[in-house]
């Protein structure tokens, strides 16, 4: 009886970590690009159209599968109500992601409820947790994926899971294709039923994008790289790779283009992989698969210029799964170890994450919310367009028909862009005649300044300084020490 209870104790760490993480939910801190897939969920709900602008079918989220799983949130809870139960939802899936890979790497109970926890509160966990995007669903089913595929050997989790991991991100065949190698070169053997699995997955997604889409890949990934490409020298590449890698391999942002605690870190986490696999075990072939992913995963990001950093949340969370593994199974000095991991890594990080999401939160939903909750409130008439960027908080808040500068959510920009790039801007405006213009920027002394006066007046200025205040004494100090956000202008056309 003892030991089916003690069997429990990983589980019962799950909904522990779970219920500390749902205390970041009062942070209000969700990721714009969110609001950009639960739109497009809600245009499904209300148009029966993947699209973003009513019956104009385009893919304007990077996942398909977080879509479908949005609208059933939609469905179920309504549109007031589907944000809170949604990513609660998401963090259940994420820990439970973190069991599965306890179970593979650790025999002892305790052990594991350690590993759940101390992953849990990491960073890129809690930002995977709450900020609204696909990944906790990613992390669970890639996680489920080692588990039953290859831990138990089922069939059905070969076949079944990478269909819908590849359905949730195109880019998971980076993550499919490094399992099936360091499969391969483990057991020398092949498995068909994976190959099979990855084949669905692949011809499924690129078939579905070409019969519903017209596109072999997503409109995002072909807007991303044709409103961001520019052409750098070999000097250039490596100057960028310097510069940007500290701030992306590490599980916090410095100000400044080096990050010297990320170099300790990598090193950490290197001598811990080397440490482990030094040991003679089956659970080695999972270390060599998490470690490898989370290294070429990150090359290949950031050698594309790829400067979101929730393509590194996962990565970054696998590479430092060797550190955690290394402190929990000291036989001499645990305590000692496990002691300094939390004092000096594990708190000092969950406050800076702390810190981060209330100051974050403030400039995204109590400041950038009340741009889109302005304009439902001021323009009636939701046909009306808007041309802006980002696409997220004010659309979704609005109501109003979207035009983005980078063609997530109108594929018509693009087609500017390969005009003219120095001009799309103007050129989109003039052509579009959009009702309101956002901007980071005066436009009425800008080089178009001469065009925009003619058509437009400045209808409201929105400011970062006006948000900074609290009634609470170490809120307002956290708005006061990040504040958070951009200052926009919002220009309605007079003609």
């Amino acid at each position: 009886m003892t030991e089916i209870r003690n069997h429990k104790i990983p589980v019962y760490a799950v909904f522990f970590t779970v219920l500390v993480k749902l205390l970041f939910l009062l942070t209000h801190y969700i990721q714009e690009d969110a609001f950009i897939t639960w739109r497009v969920a809600q245009n499904l709900l209300d148009y029966g159209v993947i699209g973003f602008n009513g019956n104009d079918k385009i893919s304007a989220s990077t996942t398909h599968l977080y879509v479908f799983v949005s609208y059933v949130f939609n469905l179920i809870f309504g549109k007031e109500n589907f944000i809170e139960p949604l990513l609660i939802f998401n963090s259940i899936l994420f820990t439970t992601g973190t069991l599965f890979l306890s179970h593979l790497l650790l025999k002892n109970t305790w052990h594991k409820a350690l590993f759940i926890f101390l992953i849990g509160i990491l960073p890129p966990a809690i930002k995977i947790s709450i900020l609204g995007m696909e990944y906790g669903i990613l992390f669970f089913l890639e996680m489920m994926l080692l588990y039953y595929g290859f831990g138990k050997s089922k069939k059905w989790a070969q076949i079944i899971l990478p269909v819908l991991i590849i359905f949730t991100r195109i880019d998971t065949v980076i993550f499919l294709g490094i399992v099936f190698v360091i499969d391969l070169l483990w057991n020398k053997k092949i498995r068909w039923f994976y190959i099979l699995g990855g084949i669905l997955g692949t011809a499924g997604l690129l078939a579905f994008n070409w019969l519903y889409f017209g596109e072999i890949v997503n409109n995002t990934i072909v807007a991303k790289k044709l409103a961001y490409d520019k052409y750098y020298t070999f000097h250039q590449n490596l100057d960028h790779f310097i510069q940007n890698f500290g701030n992306f391999w590490g599980m916090l942002k410095l100000p400044g283009d080096f990050n010297p605690f990320t170099i300790v870190l990598l090193m950490f986490e290197w001598l811990c992989f080397i440490y482990l696999i030094r040991q003679k075990d089956k659970r080695n072939f999972f270390l060599w698969v998490i470690f490898i992913f989370g290294w070429i995963k990150q090359l290949i990001f950031l050698s594309q210029k790829s400067m979101f950093d929730w393509y590194y949340w996962i990565p970054q969370i696998l590479l430092f799964v060797p550190v955690l593994l290394f402190v929990l199974e000291q036989k001499e000095k645990r305590n000692l170890w496990l002691a300094l991991l939390i004092v000096f890594y594990s708190i000092p990080m969950l406050v800076f994450q702390t810190v981060h999401a209330i100051a974050t939160g403030n400039g995204e939903w109590n400041y950038r919310r009340t741009i889109g909750l302005f304009l439902n409130s001021y323009e009636k008439d939701k046909s009306q367009w808007i041309f802006l960027e980002p696409a997220g908080y004010v659309p979704y808040f609005s109501g109003l028909k979207t035009i983005d500068e980078v063609g997530l959510v109108d594929k018509n920009v693009q087609d500017e862009i390969r005009k003219d790039k120095k001009k799309f801007w103007i050129n989109t405006i003039k052509d579009r005649k959009p009702k309101y213009l956002l901007s980071y920027d005066d436009l009425l002394t800008s080089e178009n300044a001469e065009y925009i006066k003619l058509h437009y007046k400045l209808i409201k200025e929105f400011r970062v300084k006006d948000h900074l205040k609290s009634d609470h004494f170490i809120l307002q100090k956290i708005y006061i020490l990040k504040p958070s956000g951009s200052d926009y202008n919002l220009y309605e056309r007079i003609d």
